[in-house]
């Protein structure tokens, strides 16, 4: 392998050369180990006289991996692109990870024990809960996904609901699924990217599992949107990966698994450095809440789904494709486990001109 360390081992992976068997988990556990290996130059020489030089090669990248197309970073079409490579994978191969809600973010267990549609929907709730949705609250779903929280909000809650997305796939799948929901009176489902929407205003918004395509340069521009869409005293939720640490702002590393077969052009943010922008860009930030363990239950599920339905999966996208999703959903799981990532739900309001937010002395929610 001519790509060292991380980034050599996902391509021979991805692409066949290498195989995992057996519990994955196990296998990710030898990083504990492999971070503390280092060869010697000796060694180098010793192992390439062992193997010979012919049988050392470039593994070319395998076509799961990500090229990056030009232009500016999280320009629309550059963001377009990105996206298109995480989420227009099939609609297919989702709902077998994803199991019937097709929901692809962290869920909310009351218990260990409970199923993944139960946590999922829990998630919703709450979600809905603190943004104090009510009928005939008009909100708007930033990165809505396959449409189950605007079906949600509609259906429970007599939300008036606009989801955007920039995916193709999703926007086509998300539409079938509000129809069959029996709430397109109350449903709208675009293909939008979230600086275009210009319908204010909105009562309230939600955005879950999006703010990781953003960008750190683009924060700005994405807390100014939505406090322009809100109306005074409209709650805005967050809720996203973050990363842990002092330094506010950490940009995945371009040569690495995620970036190149994942999440091209991600970016984590630190919760804090996210609350303090927050504030920066006119909000008032009433609640902030942690879901570290929740997300790695969730992953877990995923994964079980994914390796109990391998075959039709693999049949669905290829086997390189399931190969990412499998190693990637299990690491993360890890390193949520390990407290190397964190997820959490920031809830913010834009304050009326006399300072006002209307919420309740407590958490009504709680």
């Amino acid at each position: 392998m001519t790509a060292p360390g991380e980034l050599g081992l996902a391509r021979a992976y991805v692409g066949g050369e290498i195989g995992i068997s057996g519990n994955i988990y196990d296998v990710l556990e030898l990083r504990r180990l492999l971070s503390h290996v280092r060869f010697t130059p000796s060694q180098i020489r010793d192992f390439i006289r062992l193997v010979g030089l012919n049988e050392i090669r470039r593994i070319p990248p395998p076509p799961e991996e990500h090229r990056r197309t030009r232009g500016r970073l999280h320009s629309r079409g550059r963001d377009a692109n990105a996206v298109s490579h995480h989420y227009d994978v099939s609609n297919e191969f989702y709902e077998l990870v994803l199991g019937p809600s097709m929901t692809y973010s962290c869920a909310l267990f009351a218990q260990p024990s409970d199923t993944l549609e139960q946590a999922q929907e829990n998630k919703h709730e709450l979600v809905c809960a603190k943004l104090g949705l009510l009928p005939g609250v008009r909100l708007l779903d930033i990165g809505c996904g396959w449409g189950s929280m605007a079906i949600h909000a509609a259906r429970h809650h007599g939300a008036e609901v606009v989801g955007i997305t920039i995916s193709q796939n999703q926007v086509d799948l998300a539409r079938e699924r509000v129809a069959e929901a029996g709430v397109a009176d109350r449903v709208e489902i675009r293909l939008q990217d979230y600086r275009d929407v210009d319908d204010r205003p909105f009562d309230a918004i939600s955005s879950i599992g999006m703010f990781e395509h953003v960008g750190l340069d683009r924060l700005g521009t994405y807390f100014d949107q939505v406090l322009r869409l809100l109306v005074p005293e409209g709650r805005f939720l967050n809720h996203a990966i973050s990363r842990t640490g002092t330094r506010p702002r950490i940009r995945l590393r371009r040569s690495g698994f995620i970036d190149r077969y994942v999440f091209p052009d991600g970016d984590l943010h630190e919760v804090g450095a996210v609350i303090s922008s927050l504030h920066d860009h006119g909000f008032d930030v009433r609640h902030m809440e942690g879901l570290r363990e929740h997300y790695a239950l969730t992953l877990r599920r995923w994964v079980s789904n994914l390796e109990a339905n391998w075959e039709v999966a693999v049949a669905a996208t290829s086997e390189g494709r399931a190969r990412v999703w499998r190693l990637y959903m299990a690491a993360s799981a890890v390193n949520f486990e390990d407290n190397h990532l964190h997820v959490d739900q920031v809830l913010a309001v834009k304050p009326s001109e006399s300072g006002r937010s209307s919420m309740h002395l407590r958490p009504e929610w709680q």
